[in-house]
């Protein structure tokens, strides 16, 4: 990527990413407390994939979602906390345009992903919740990795607009990011160039792409509680609504925080409540997503339990 400004402005060939913090000992705290939280990312995503590949009982519709959202999850948080730890542990700040650019196009396909998965587990609970004897023939193989295949490629192609479009951009002057990573925001605050096509293209393009599935997430709880409602004992109420528990947490998690940072009125934002807000969606979030999802889970608790005993009796 190249920017594409005037010849007599000057370029800017690298940004700063001014991290979390400029006070040493927290800088300190922070790589730790990022490290640790990163490993555990990780860890108990790639579990999660690894305990649903090697069970048979859970090759199931709502496993196959959950086994690419954790594989996402662990992409999610690697596009931008090891370049954070990268810059820590060499004492720099720096990130060149491109690399900046690319980390802005992963980081937003995988933020993409995860919010089209999120609606297709939505609809997945919906099917199961309001329509259990024809679940199976809908819930066809083909269409879970009809659905998954497609979220890809309309993830894929927003973000190879917005990055072409940010590469037609010149960049001159100031190149300090108050963030962890490249966000498309601050990016085109700094910028010398006009750039209310971005803008425009956002608003009426990217907005859409997280508004309708959150939509849909909405309407199939509505339609789910409404359904729930309608049984009569507590029981089954109860066992109706724990199998969209989980999820719905994790909903709540991730679109919470991203309201807050991006939908919310800017006058309603500081540098603080804003590096908060994306620490929660772009590195807590993905961290708490398998043990939501294996301490409300039975079945998942009896896999991971499965995977770790192989991990432990295998031969050295």
């Amino acid at each position: 990527f190249r920017p594409m400004g005037g010849a007599n402005e000057s370029s800017v060939s690298e940004f700063l990413l001014l991290g979390l913090s400029r006070q040493p000992q927290q800088q300190r705290l922070l790589f730790v407390l990022f490290l640790s939280m990163y490993l555990a990312t990780v860890l108990g995503n790639l579990l999660i994939v690894l305990a649903i590949g090697t069970d048979s009982r859970l090759h199931t519709p709502m496993y196959f979602f959950l086994s690419n959202l954790s594989f996402v999850d662990v992409c999610f948080s690697s596009t931008t906390v090891p370049k954070m730890l990268a810059n820590h542990a060499l004492g720099s700040q720096a990130i060149s345009y491109s690399g900046c650019l690319t980390q802005m196009y992963f980081l937003f396909i995988f933020m993409d992903m995860d919010n089209f998965l999120l609606a297709v587990m939505a609809y997945d609970r919906f099917v199961a919740v309001c329509h259990p004897l024809h679940y199976t023939a809908r819930m066809t193989r083909q269409l879970c990795v009809l659905l998954v295949t497609g979220s890809w490629i309309v993830a894929n192609a927003d973000m190879l607009l917005h990055t072409l479009l940010m590469a037609r951009l010149s960049f001159c002057g100031d190149n300090a990011i108050p963030h962890f990573f490249c966000d498309v925001t601050a990016l085109l605050k700094l910028s010398c160039s006009d750039t209310r096509l971005n803008e425009a293209m956002i608003l009426f393009e990217a907005g859409p792409i997280m508004i309708i599935p959150f939509l849909c997430i909405l309407v199939s709880y509505i339609l789910i509680a409404w359904a729930v409602w309608k049984v009569p004992s507590t029981r089954g109420r109860w066992k109706a609504f724990s199998t969209c528990g989980s999820h719905l947490a994790v909903v709540s998690l991730f679109y919470g925080t991203i309201i807050a940072v991006y939908f919310s009125p800017s006058s309603s934002h500081s540098a603080e409540n804003d590096i908060t807000s994306v620490v929660m969606f772009a590195v807590v979030t993905p961290m708490l997503n398998p043990f939501i999802y294996s301490l409300r889970n039975k079945d998942m608790r009896c896999a991971l339990g499965k995977v770790m005993a192989m991990g432990f009796l295998s031969p050295q």
